[in-house]
């Protein structure tokens, strides 16, 4: 194969020679996979070949390597791992030549692919020389080498977990690192290099850390190397700083002061990059410190392993100054573009996270400069002052910020109506916003929203609506949190007597030409939603007015017309915005008996809208439109049988749809909402549900999130046909063992743990459903072969220690059902189980009230089962 021409073609602008040379690289690699990555690794170290096919091919051999999706990667490690040990010495050796090239593009590619492979192979103790190796070349002479191989350590310290490396290299690589940091490192290239290698290497010096000569000597370089003349090194410096603040914050008291003064002179006088991880730094600092007081109430007690330094508290005296000045550094057209980040937004989060972690001590320090700003004539002085307000309204008590919001108020309105300033509005109604978010609600005592104002805000927030999309979208986002502080008002609400007006104000804002724009056109559905959400049972003639016209609005938009690609895009956006609205409509109009009869004489065309949708084939409405009729069923109850029918191929059609997994989720949960509505009328659909939920069980392509929901669907099932579920006992106990065996004797990372339960919960829901599913019918008795396991279970999780209060609830309501279920035939499994008694005490005693409730259920179950 001649590899350096089909690599070419593989760029080329002519499609069809670029696919024709896709499918050849294809083929070699599926016929002798040894033989293609020796080809690419050869023409990745040959300084004969050109350098757009030595970097592709360094991509390829990487993409051979690894995979974003977790079973594609497990399948390439094997493969790797499985390769013809002479092929894979020879790749090895090519990839290190290839950092001596002089072709920096292809010293790069090569950098990374070693870090793959050795990704793979120092776990299995694979390639013991490779770090060796790679430290001799550090000492080498030509300066592009020596970063071309630092840049490597960078790169497999990302790849390779610490425990792989022993701690002698470990800090043979730090000291090799650190010396291509320091100042007397001549080359630029070397240092940048050196200073981005030990961000990643961060994780692996917690030895190094905990010795005090080693963490001076480190601290540093990393802070004299904040102050290089290079850019690039300042910028990947501070962000070593960021980095170490949270892997090592409670190393950091004899630095603190040192680190304020460099952080302070980098965000006043240095160039943006390096000014915001400056930032950065102290906003990562109120991260640890909320958590560490979170957790443990403030209060130093044994039982927390990390103190809390409070850094910011005594910081903020030097630190509120400092970033209040960042605010008037604003750009001319931030607001306009989205995900826009500059020295001023991270200046005023960053106060924001400040106020958190401080609370009312921040107020009097930041009170004086919106104050001063506010009204003059220089609009970036009045915008710095009102986001200053704006982010300080999270953390500070109600008794603090009050005062001042009801004197801010008035100002604010008139400034968001008033100001010739766009930026100004923009941030003037964000504030509102968070006014409205944070002090407006049940919880608060004090009211800042009165009789006597609350005309005035509606007013002057529908005129807004009508300002440009970016201060037009902020309005309905204080619209929105303004409802919602409503929510539990009781049978009428203040916002009653503006409701048909609200309403019409947010369709107008759906239907401008430029609602697309700054996310307009959702915002205004979004606050729709909540504004119907939170409406008392007034307003219901109103809400029910509202269902010709969005289900006229959907008609619309699937009127057969012939659409471009963006056209398409626009269309399906607003459709899933409209099953959205839908749903909430139908909630709100099915929880009370009066709605609920008017409302169902739409239901039919509803539902015929909704089965067109699903013709239209886009994921995100498909998933909007499987909830509204989740909705919808639990509305319509029994009577939702006359759409299954029709429906029943959309609803195995979103079973079967593994590639947009959320999808799948979604409609698993909606076969919930229809046995909950139907009960025993699903019977005829029973099989065809159970065995497509069986095969995506057993499924290795279908995401994991899935798969606790598919576990409680079973439950519902059970709970839904009762003792008709035998025919499908066998297969659902048998997943559900295996399953629960999996979930037990876990250890991982917290993303891990979170995930194990809810696998669990969804595992113990389903016995649950199948238990009262069977209580009282004769059928009971087939249910005892499988109790020791699932006592076997719930002793497992409990000894894990490691159950959230969901489980919790679930786990003690599982034992009551067994045994009120199963009855005499539990009593003895139930005395003999391991931990029943600890934990029914434990649950007993909890502070949580469902726990609790859920505890005495099953100790009163116990009981009668044990004395029968």
């Amino acid at each position: 194969m001649e590899v350096t021409q089909v690599l070419l073609n593989a760029q080329s602008i002519d499609g069809a020679v670029r696919k024709n040379a896709e499918e050849s690289l294809k083929q070699f690699q599926e016929q002798n996979l040894p033989g293609f990555l020796l080809l690419l690794s050869g023409e990745l170290v040959n300084e004969e070949k050109p350098v757009e096919t030595r970097k592709l091919a360094g991509l390829i051999l990487k993409n051979a390597l690894d995979a974003k999706d977790q079973q594609r990667k497990v399948e390439l490690v094997q493969r790797w791992l499985l390769l013809d040990g002479n092929a894979k010495s020879q790749i090895k050796a090519g990839l290190l030549k290839t950092l001596s090239s002089p072709v920096s593009d292809a010293r790069s590619t090569a950098s990374q692919v070693i870090a793959k492979v050795a990704g793979i192979e120092l776990p299995h103790k694979q390639w013991p020389e490779l770090i060796g190796s790679l430290l001799s070349n550090v000492h080498q002479l030509p300066a592009h080498v020596k970063q071309a191989t630092l840049e490597t350590l960078g790169y497999l310290c990302e790849e390779v977990s610490p425990d792989v490396i022993d701690q002698d290299q470990v800090n043979k690589i730090l000291t090799a690192v650190v010396q291509g940091i320091s100042a007397s490192e001549g080359n630029i290239d070397v240092r940048l290099a050196a200073t981005r290698a030990l961000y990643n290497a961060l994780g692996f010096a917690q030895a190094n850390f905990s010795n005090d000569m080693e963490r001076d000597y480190l601290m540093r370089v990393v802070c004299e190397a904040t102050q290089s003349p290079d850019v690039r090194i300042r910028q990947a410096a501070f962000e070593c700083l960021v980095s170490i603040s949270s892997t090592y914050y409670e190393k950091l008291a004899p630095y603190i002061q040192d680190i304020f003064n460099i952080t302070a002179k980098a965000v006043r006088e240095d160039e943006e990059p390096v000014a915001l991880q400056a930032v950065e730094f102290w906003s990562s600092i109120c991260d640890e410190e909320t958590d560490i007081l979170e957790e443990y109430g403030g209060e130093f007690t044994g039982d927390s392993n990390i103190p809390c330094f409070y850094f910011i508290k005594q910081a903020i005296p030097a630190l509120v100054p400092m970033l209040l000045e960042t605010l008037l550094k604003q750009e001319e057209d931030q607001d306009q573009d989205e995900g826009a980040w500059n020295i001023a937004m991270a200046g005023g989060t960053c106060l924001g996270l400040v106020a958190r972690t401080v609370g009312d001590d921040i107020v009097p320090l930041v009170v004086p400069f919106i104050e001063e700003n506010i009204t003059k004539p220089d609009w970036r002085q009045r915008e710095a002052a009102t986001y200053a307000f704006g982010s300080i309204l999270e953390g500070p008590s109600p008794e603090k910020l009050i005062p001042l919001v009801n004197v801010a108020l008035t100002f604010m309105l008139t400034a968001l109506t008033k100001d010739p300033n766009s930026h100004v509005k923009d941030t003037t109604a964000w504030t509102l916003g968070r006014i409205f978010e944070f002090l407006h609600g049940s919880a608060v005592d004090t009211p800042i929203i009165t009789q006597a104002n609350c005309q005035q805000i509606i007013t002057v927030l529908l005129q807004s609506m009508k300002d440009t999309p970016n201060v037009a979208e902020k309005a309905c986002g204080a619209l929105y949190f303004l409802a919602q502080g409503y929510e539990d008002v009781g049978p009428s609400s203040p916002l009653t007597p503006f409701f048909q007006e609200i309403v019409q104000s947010l369709l107008t804002v759906t239907h401008r030409e430029d609602a697309r724009e700054s996310r307009l056109r959702t915002a205004a559905y979004e606050t729709l939603n909540e504004v119907v959400r939170c409406s008392t049972e007034e307003t219901a003639p109103l809400v029910l007015q509202l269902v010709p016209v969005i289900t006229l609005e959907l008609h619309n938009t699937l009127e057969g017309q012939k659409l471009s690609s963006d056209e398409k895009e626009k269309q399906s956006e607003l459709q899933g915005l409209l099953c959205g609205c839908l749903q909430v409509i139908i909630q709100k109009l099915g929880s009370s008996e009066s709605t609920k009869y008017v409302f169902m004489q739409y239901a039919d065309q509803i539902m015929g809208l909704f089965l067109k949708v699903f013709a239209c084939r886009s994921a995100t409405v498909h998933e909007e439109a499987m909830l509204a009729i989740g909705a919808l069923a639990y509305a319509a109850g029994p009577d939702f049988a006359k759409y299954m029918p029709e429906f029943y191929r959309y609803l195995e059609m979103g079973l079967q749809n593994f590639e947009e997994y959320q999808v799948c989720a979604v409609t698993v949960g909606v076969v919930g909402d229809i046995c909950r509505a139907l009960e025993d009328k699903i019977v005829p659909y029973c099989d065809g549900i159970m065995t497509q939920l069986l095969k995506n069980l057993s499924s290795n392509q279908l995401h994991r999130s899935v798969k606790p929901p598919i576990f409680s669907c079973f439950g519902d099932i059970a709970l839904a046909v009762g003792e008709y579920f035998e025919k499908y006992l066998m297969w659902a106990m048998s997943a559900l063992q295996s399953a629960a065996e999996l979930s037990t004797h876990t250890t991982g990372d917290d993303e891990l743990i979170e995930y194990i339960n809810t696998l669990r919960n969804g595992i113990l829901e389903a016995y649950s459903g199948i238990f009262q599913g069977f209580k009282n019918s004769p059928k009971t008795q087939l249910l005892i072969p499988y109790a020791p396991h699932i006592l076997q279970f719930l002793d497992g999780i409990y000894m894990e220690k490691d159950m959230d209060d969901v489980v919790m609830k679930t786990a003690i309501g599982v034992l009551g059902d067994l045994a009120d279920t199963l009855g005499s035939h539990a009593a003895s499994l139930i005395q003999q189980s391991v931990s029943s008694k600890d934990f029914l005490n434990e649950c007993l005693s909890s502070e949580d009230l469902m726990i609790k409730e859920s505890a005495e259920w099953a100790k009163l179950a116990i009981t009668r089962a044990i004395s029968v």
